[in-house]
């Protein structure tokens, strides 16, 4: 391979990074719907860019060659299946020949419309997800299914559920009209966090972090006045920034007060502080907007010990009223323990165990050894180690709270 291919090449991936999703969602439009012709209109355009671009260079508008060279492939493959007189009308209606190229400017950007298709409530979680990156970040069926660790064909079979229910329960490519607008955006809002957290825990799939990063960048450029949308932004940046501390050389998980803060991203942390705060000054917050106030909280302490417990208590209290929960209880009995010491957290981690939610959680009964360990009650945090051990879904976890469950 020449430089200027390799050069040329490395140019295409990037432009397919952030084209892809802009040229599915017009060829969506373009083909009434059918995601299938549109996707296979968009790879093949991407692959005689592959073809010509090396010989031919790069040209001025790549985004509109690349879209109109995947309209003309949409009209051969019509017309080619167009036997019915029907489908005969559908072509003579159609422009044949496709006006020359216009700026990449004119193209219309629609992937806001192609994110609330993709996130219909009518569909299900898995379909949205699915949906969402394969058409949003264009990876191949083969790619997702690795992400979540399912074969590749149940991913194929999740897919072609998702476009057929698209299709068939005429689930319409448009953003919502806006009194649908609050009810509909948390649903987009939450699959993009949904994609950032299976890939934030394991380095095998370090890609759904940024691929979920990138889109949160997309959805605040199409929507500059919805905080959420920056809230959440603002949260898988504050969080990603601490991703090369979390694991220590040897693959063991390492707590956020013993991380060595030297190797957090302070770039990433200095933006998503940034975008929190102008989220808030709008005084609209909301629930990504507290968590990422909370992120800030500890990714901008110099040391874990000058960490403002207090504050975050404070955020956690909000965060409960406006959008309750176990999991914040519980995350707010975290902090008052760090803030007023273990005995006042006990009873509020004892009162979650009483319900019993969260039994299957292993996090409910570490939290609970923590705070009776460091109340100098071991033999009883032994007991609760051992639960959260059981129920521990990776190796790094177990091998964190094996070494805990030793010093009791």
């Amino acid at each position: 391979m020449t430089r200027v291919t390799a050069q040329v090449t490395d140019r295409i991936a990037g432009i397919y990074a952030d084209g892809w999703s802009r040229i599915v969602a017009a060829m969506i439009r373009f083909t009434g719907g059918n995601w299938d012709l549109a996707e296979e209109c968009a790879q093949d355009a991407f692959a005689q860019a592959l073809q010509k671009w090396p010989v031919s260079g790069v040209p001025d508008q790549p985004l509109a060659w690349l879209t109109t060279t995947a309209r003309h492939r949409a009209i051969d493959r019509i017309r080619r299946a167009s036997t019915e007189a029907a489908k005969l009308r559908e072509v003579a209606a159609m422009d044949l020949e496709p006006p020359p190229y216009p700026s990449d400017s004119e193209i219309p950007d629609e992937r806001l419309e192609l994110m609330f298709t993709c996130c219909h409530p009518s569909l299900s979680l898995d379909a949205q997800v699915a949906l969402t990156l394969r058409s949003l970040a264009g990876m191949s069926t083969a790619e997702i299914a690795r992400a979540f660790l399912v074969p590749e064909r149940t991913m194929g079979q999740r897919l072609f559920r998702a476009k057929q229910k698209v299709a068939h329960a005429g689930i319409p490519f448009r953003v919502p009209p806006p009194h649908l607008l609050p009810d509909r955006l948390p649903a987009v809002l939450h699959v993009l966090y949904l994609v950032f957290n299976e890939g934030y825990g394991d380095p095998r799939r370090a890609r759904l972090c940024q691929e979920a990063i990138r889109l949160a960048r997309v959805l605040t450029a199409l929507m500059p006045d919805e905080p959420e949308a920056h809230g959440l932004l603002a949260l898988m940046l504050l969080h990603n920034a601490r991703r090369s501390a979390r694991v220590d050389a040897g693959g063991n998980l390492v707590t956020l007060d013993e991380q060595d803060r030297t190797l957090w991203d302070q770039a990433q942390i200095a933006e998503g502080a940034l975008i929190c705060e102008r989220a808030l000054r709008q005084r609209r917050a909301g629930p990504f907007q507290l968590q990422a106030a909370i992120a800030a909280c500890h990714a901008t302490a110099p040391v874990a010990a000058q960490t403002d417990w207090p504050q975050i208590v404070g955020l956690y209290g909000q965060l409960a009223r406006l959008a309750p929960s176990v999991i914040v209880d519980l995350n707010r009995a975290v902090a008052v323990g760090m803030a007023d010491g273990p005995d006042a957290a006990l009873p509020l981690v004892d009162a979650i165990v009483g319900t019993g939610q969260l039994d299957g959680y292993y996090l409910l009964h570490a939290t609970r050894a923590d705070l009776l360990q460091r109340a100098g009650r071991g033999p009883e945090a032994a007991g609760s180690y051992r639960r959260a051990l059981d129920l521990a879904p990776t190796d790094a976890e177990r091998r964190f709270l094996r070494n805990r469950l030793e010093l009791c």
